[in-house]
């Protein structure tokens, strides 16, 4: 009841007729449940792939046209490939590439540029192609050409469906809109714009698919694996949590690549997992993951009877999506990070004014997001916090972090600055029981600092290595007249010295 006018009102937002999403509707759940770990786990059309899926064929196709629907359904079997690739390849460690600033920065952005491409339809205007907010700018600059019935079917099946979640999760309020809409069009004369005939019966599955395009559609489909994993795994996750139970994110990965895969056969498009019907599935007492199979086969009766549906309102639609993502419209999540990290805060800032600014093509703002965090892990990892103090002609030095070729260079200058000014050190006690981790280079840098003050007459001892390192240390200390030891001393009270970021 909920899944049915969802999955018109998304593939509208996606640029695609109604049946592309219904047949994505039917044919994803049916394949996801089978595979996927979690019994609550609700896989279709949701909002957030539909306008990767836009952006993504923004440059190849124009929306609405037969080339976009077909490379929909090729762009739903690359997803869908990458997925169970992922899966089967047990790598889904792959999908935590995604910081929690990119997801919630492109979550934010993404529900944004939802909105505003629903303005145009929300005043009973053609949506134009190019950026949602420029759209949506040029829609509400003409308020003379709205169409207050448009607007008025809009705003009404908006409250319906947050109305009916103020009254109980359980009452279909997407379903009612879209009835309502629908029979207010067919017993009055209003003159709004609907979605228009709808074919009925099921799809035939099919290969005639535009292949050429393959190249130009790999990049897009790997962010939107990748990206519209982050949303059933959440999901999967928090649900697993809540019942103390286990998920497998590969088996999620492979569920939702097979679910994709038959999308994109039967002509729909890319799929994902949906926070609100996964959490009416639970509360409907789902308990297995065949409550995920149970609607997909309820769409897919619905399926011969859907050219009932083809006096909906585009108003109506607008109004549906709306009402869907408002929950997304939060910018807590962003703000908050002001307080807790400066630098992901950057992090965060790039990934959303990128999404907004490459819109329709909205995936470069995750990819933005993804290569700024790797910079600002890179660049926390160059610096160590390096404990040093002297007692008596002993220089100690504690360094913690971790040792690689971007940081055991800072390791090395800061003995050595020690050195020159205090010439009458004689050792060095190297405390290394605080690293997490010891790389090759990092290993050498410890050689060559023992090596070097060695033949100067300044002795050194090394210790405390963790035992996950210790062979390759002591390998690469073999030949060389230092004093390695694996006991830990114990330490003296320091003088504390921050080096690093």
């Amino acid at each position: 009841m909920v899944l049915v006018p969802q999955s018109i009102a998304y593939a509208a937002l996606a640029g695609l007729p109604p049946q592309a999403g219904l047949y994505a509707a039917a044919a994803a759940p049916l394949l996801a449940a089978p595979v996927g770990s979690s019994p609550y786990l609700q896989t279709g059309p949701v909002a957030l792939t539909s306008l990767l899926v836009v952006g993504a064929l923004a440059p190849v196709a124009p929306a609405g046209s037969s080339e976009h629907v077909a490379l929909a359904a090729l762009l739903a079997l690359v997803v869908g490939a990458v997925r169970v690739l992922v899966g089967v390849t047990r790598t889904g460690v792959v999908a935590y590439l995604m910081s929690q600033p990119v997801v919630t920065a492109f979550t934010l952005a993404a529900a944004a540029l939802i909105v505003c491409s629903q303005v145009p339809a929300l005043v009973g205007l053609a949506s134009p192609s190019g950026s949602p907010v420029a759209g949506a700018a040029d829609a509400l600059a003409t308020p003379g050409e709205w169409s207050p019935a448009a607007l008025g079917v809009a705003v009404a099946v908006g409250v319906i469906t947050l109305t009916a979640r103020r009254i109980h999760p359980l009452v279909p309020g997407a379903l009612l809109g879209s009835l309502a809409a629908v029979l207010l069009v067919r017993w009055t004369s209003l003159d709004v714009p609907v979605v228009g005939d709808i074919p009925s019966g099921f799809p035939v599955p099919s290969l005639d698919l535009p292949w050429s395009q393959l190249p130009a559609l790999l990049l897009p489909g790997l962010v939107i694996a990748l990206v519209g994993f982050a949303e059933p795994a959440s999901i999967a996750r928090k649900y697993a949590g809540a019942d103390r139970s286990a998920w497998d994110p590969d088996r999620e990965f492979v569920g939702q690549g097979l679910a994709n895969v038959g999308a994109g056969l039967v002509g729909g498009y890319p799929v994902g997992g949906s926070f609100s019907r996964s959490a009416l599935n639970r509360l409907s007492g789902a308990r297995t993951r065949w409550s995920g199979f149970v609607t997909g086969a309820c769409v897919a009766a619905v399926l011969p009877f859907s050219h009932l549906l083809a006096g909906l309102p585009d108003a109506a639609l607008a109004g549906l999506v709306i009402a869907s993502v408002l929950p997304l419209l939060d910018p807590r999540p962003v703000l908050r990070t002001w307080r807790l990290s400066r630098p992901q805060l950057v992090v965060a800032a790039i990934t959303l004014v990128v999404s907004v600014a490459a819109a329709p093509q909205v995936q470069w703002g995750v990819v933005a997001g993804v290569l700024a965090s790797l910079a600002v892990h890179l660049w926390r990892e160059l610096g160590l916090d390096v404990e040093v103090w002297r007692t008596g002609s002993t220089l100690h030095v504690r360094p913690q972090g971790v040792l690689y070729f971007g940081s055991a260079p800072r390791l090395e200058s800061l003995v050595l600055a020690e050195l020159a000014g205090h010439p009458d050190l004689v050792l060095v006690q190297l405390e290394l029981q605080r690293l997490g981790r010891i790389d090759l280079t990092g290993a050498l840098v410890l050689r060559d600092i023992s090596r070097d003050l060695g033949r100067g007459g300044t002795a050194v001892v090394v210790s405390g290595v963790q035992p996950q390192w210790r062979q390759l240390v002591e390998s690469v200390f073999a030949d060389e007249p230092v004093h390695y030891t694996r006991s830990v001393r114990p330490p003296d009270p320091p003088r504390r010295r921050g080096d690093g970021p």
